[in-house]
C-alpha cells in the first residue's frame, strides 16, 4: 500500500479559474499534473439552502509531502469561500508513473 501519493479533488466555478489554478500548482511544482474535468454539476447544501451549479473538477496528483502547500495555494487561489479540497491517498499505481510524479512536485 502506497501513501505517499495523493489525488486532490477541487471544483471550480469556470474554466478560466480551473485553468489558472490547474497552471499555477504546476508551475509551482505542487501538482504533477492536474487534469480540468468540464461539464459537472455539483448538488449540495450552503447556507441551509439546497442549490446546484455547473463546475469544472480539479483531479490533482500530488505527494504527501507536498499536502500543507499545495492546500494553503488552493485557498489563496481559490474564489470560493469554502473550496472543496480533499485529499484521497493513491493505494497503488504503475511504479514508474508514481515515480513521475514525485519527480514533478517537490516540497517547496
Amino acid at each position: 500500500m502506497n501513501k505517499k501519493h495523493l489525488i486532490v479533488l477541487n471544483t471550480c466555478p469556470d474554466a478560466e479559474t480551473a485553468r489558472r489554478i490547474a497552471g499555477a500548482l504546476v508551475e509551482r511544482r505542487l501538482a504533477a499534473c492536474v487534469n480540468i474535468v468540464a461539464g459537472i454539476e455539483s448538488v449540495y447544501r450552503w447556507q441551509g439552502k439546497v442549490t446546484s451549479d455547473n463546475e469544472y473538477l480539479l483531479v490533482i496528483k500530488s505527494n504527501h509531502d507536498c499536502y500543507a502547500a499545495l492546500e494553503q495555494a488552493l485557498q489563496a487561489l481559490h474564489p470560493y469561500e469554502l473550496p472543496e479540497i480533499v485529499a484521497v491517498p493513491i493505494e497503488a499505481g504503475l511504479p514508474a508513473y508514481l515515480d513521475w510524479i514525485n519527480n514533478n512536485s517537490k516540497r517547496p
